[in-house]
C-alpha cells in the first residue's frame, strides 16, 4: 500500500491553504481515509481527482455540499 499524506502534507503538495484541505474533506469533495481522528490521503487517488477537474473551458468549477451539514 501506499504511504498516505496528511493534510499538511497534501496542501504543500497542491500549493492551497491547509484550511482548504480541512474544507474540501468536510464536505467530502476530495477522496480521504478517516483513520480515528485522523484523515490521511492517498496520493494516487488525489492526483485522479485532480484529472478529473479539469476543465476544457473556462467556466466557474462549483463545490456543491449541504449547507446544514456545515453547521453540525
Amino acid at each position: 500500500m501506499e504511504k498516505l499524506l496528511t493534510p499538511k502534507q497534501l496542501s504543500e503538495l497542491l500549493q492551497v491553504d491547509q484550511s482548504t484541505v480541512y474544507l474540501w474533506t468536510h464536505t467530502e469533495f476530495l477522496p480521504f481515509y478517516k483513520l480515528g481522528r485522523s484523515v490521511r490521503f492517498a496520493e494516487s487517488e488525489v492526483w485522479e481527482w485532480v484529472k478529473q477537474r479539469k476543465r476544457k473551458s473556462s467556466g466557474r468549477a462549483t463545490m456543491k455540499y449541504d449547507i446544514n451539514a456545515l453547521s453540525r
